[in-house]
């Protein structure tokens, strides 16, 4: 064997190895950008500038059992009517950890999709890692209309 082709193999070899252990930093790195900007767009609510002040939503618009999602104030809110017909006006954000909480109307609660926090039509926890109630929003009904705010 050819001593200066022994140097030759280790230096191809370093160099492949440092390449491939710059794509391998590079992956995981954008692996986690990818994952975490996926995460933030659809668990975390975005705070914006938009809808502040009252927002109006005429009763009829909901079936009873059914939820409403809106912005207020710059972060999800939720209009539930309740199968007897009363309703509630709900922050979305779950007290645990930020996300947005789904509804879930065949079982009428609210579900967190992080960590399986489970809540009743009125906001109160049911299960889960959640240490609060959903935040409670001001409104009143005249007419027809939900006014929120």
């Amino acid at each position: 064997m050819d001593p200066d082709n022994s140097i030759l193999d280790d230096s191809k070899r370093k160099f492949i190895s440092t390449c491939l252990g710059g794509l391998a930093i590079l992956a995981v790195t954008g692996g986690a950008v990818v994952t975490s900007s996926i995460f933030r767009y659809y668990l975390i609510p975005r705070p914006t500038t938009d809808n502040k002040g009252k927002i109006t939503i005429p009763v009829k618009d909901l079936a009873a059992g059914a939820a409403k999602f809106f912005e207020y104030n710059g972060y999800a809110a939720v209009l539930v009517k309740k199968m007897d017909g009363r309703l509630a006006v709900l922050s979305a954000v779950c007290t645990h950890l930020g996300c947005i909480v789904q509804w879930d109307a065949k079982r009428q609660e609210f579900i967190c999709p992080c960590h399986a926090g489970y809540f009743t039509p009125d906001g109160e926890v049911i299960s889960g890692p959640p240490p609060s109630p959903l935040d409670r929003l001001p409104f009143n009904v005249a007419n027809g209309i939900v006014t929120i705010g």
